[in-house]
Parts: C-alpha cells; structure tokens; sequence
C-alpha cells in the first residue's frame, strides 16, 4: 500500500493523514459491497452496506470541512482582500447549499 503523506498546501497535514486513511477504508468497503452485489447478496444486505458507505463519506466531508475552516477558510477571512473573503464566504454558502439538496 502506497505510504499516507499529504502535502501541506492545504489544511492539517494531520488531519489529510486521517482522512487518507478514511478514504481507504471507504474504498475496501465498496470492494465488499461489489462483491456482494457479484455473488447476488440480498438486497437490503446490499442497501444497508450502502449506507453504511454513505454514512462514512459523510464524516470524511465533515472531516474536509472542519479542516477547511479552521485553517483555509480562516486564513482567507482574516485577509485584508476584501475579494478572498467575499470568496471564501461564497463557496463555503455553496458547499452547504449543495448538500442541502443531496
């Protein structure tokens, strides 16, 4: 397996170390589910995987979006760019627009 070593151009090299290894974890599970769905697993065994597999994309988004705010978002409001900031408040009103309607 390829080492976990995130750049630190944006956020928490700590935090891009966790949800590496999240996303790896997400990506062995969608394997399982596959496999289940090749070998005709019962449907609601398959759903409930599915969900499952949602649920943990959701903490990795909220993992990016924790990080994001305390360092990316915060560096860009505490800028004297009057551009960045209206930027970085823009695409933050997005994101949470954006799963609002998933």
């Amino acid at each position: 397996m390829k080492a976990v070593t995130p750049a630190a151009k944006h956020g928490s090299v700590e935090k891009r170390r966790k949800v590496l290894v999240r996303l790896r974890s997400v990506a062995g599970h969608v394997r399982g589910v596959e496999r289940m769905v090749e070998e005709d697993a019962y449907c609601i065994d398959v759903i409930r995987q599915v969900q499952a597999v949602q649920r943990a994309l959701d903490r990795v988004n909220a993992m990016m979006l924790e990080d994001h705010l305390e360092h990316c978002a915060t560096t860009a409001i505490r800028s004297s760019d009057a551009r960045e900031r209206e930027r970085t408040i823009t695409e933050l009103l997005e994101v949470f627009k954006t799963s609002s309607r998933l």
